[in-house]
């Protein structure tokens, strides 16, 4: 009987039954170990929500942005820089640089602790869960470190320690990258109110070599009703600073 720890499940198996799941990190590496693999998507049910797509910029950071400015209420918890680069880390002489992705503007605190000297867990010592209580929503976040002509990753979770938001419990998973394998980690654990909060250790998923093929089975098995965007990015693994990518942004609406 094989090990339910080394289980990988295919992520429509994880995303269909699940009617909000909320926002979501994949990150791992492809079946012929050549490319580095993340993606993000992020679902809503408030109107406000809702009206938001990915916008692509130069330096291959991204950023949520209103569909209909015009429409558009509260920017708090809802608009920010999901992925950024960064560089840096405890190691001046081999520093640590990458891509980091999450669903909150701790990217900053991630990207701008880095360039301190500190370490992916460490930049998340000055955040907690979001504020909107009785929710009490986890911040999740990823760091795709590449060094060596190789790379590894960490994935975090924040998370209230009561139904108070009275504390914050912090876990750190790090995980040397394995062809075809990746780790799944989400807000919630399904629809509700409150919405109950994402529980146990990143779920162990297949990484396909083709980015169209993981694009469209991710999109297409988010719920219809409550997806809004997602980014999927494949990035060639070398030895230098510089890597290759090809990325895929689905947005439900279109920016006016």
């Amino acid at each position: 009987m094989q090990n339910s720890t080394y289980e990988i499940v295919k992520i429509e198996d994880l995303l269909a039954p699940n009617p909000y799941p909320g926002r979501g990190i994949v990150i791992g590496k492809t079946p012929d170990g050549t490319k580095a693999v993340f993606a993000y998507f992020i679902m809503g049910r408030s109107e406000n929500s809702r009206n938001r797509v990915f916008t692509l910029f130069p330096d291959l950071s991204v950023r949520t942005e209103p569909a209909d400015s015009s429409k558009f209420q509260d920017p708090s918890l809802v608009i920010y820089a999901p992925i950024r680069l960064a560089v840096g880390g405890p190691d001046e002489e081999n520093p640590d640089h990458g891509i980091v992705v999450t669903n909150g503007d701790q990217t900053d605190s991630i990207v701008e602790g880095m360039d301190k000297g500190l370490s992916f867990s460490e930049a998340l010592r000055s955040r907690e869960f979001e504020p909107d209580a009785p929710n009490w929503t986890p911040r999740i976040s990823g760091f795709l470190n590449f060094k060596n002509g190789d790379y590894s990753y960490s994935m975090s979770i924040l998370k209230s320690a009561d139904p108070e938001g009275t504390a914050c419990n912090r876990f750190t998973y790090d995980y040397a990258s394995l062809p075809g394998v990746g780790h799944f980690i989400h807000t919630y654990a399904g629809d509700g109110n409150p919405l109950p909060t994402f529980t146990g250790e990143p779920e162990r998923v297949y990484i396909p070599d083709d980015i169209d093929e993981f694009t469209n089975t991710i999109w297409d098995n988010l719920n219809v009703d409550n997806k809004i965007s997602l980014i999927v990015r494949y990035v060639a693994i070398n030895n230098g600073t510089e890597h290759s990518i090809e990325q895929r942004v689905r947005n439900k609406y279109t920016k006016v």
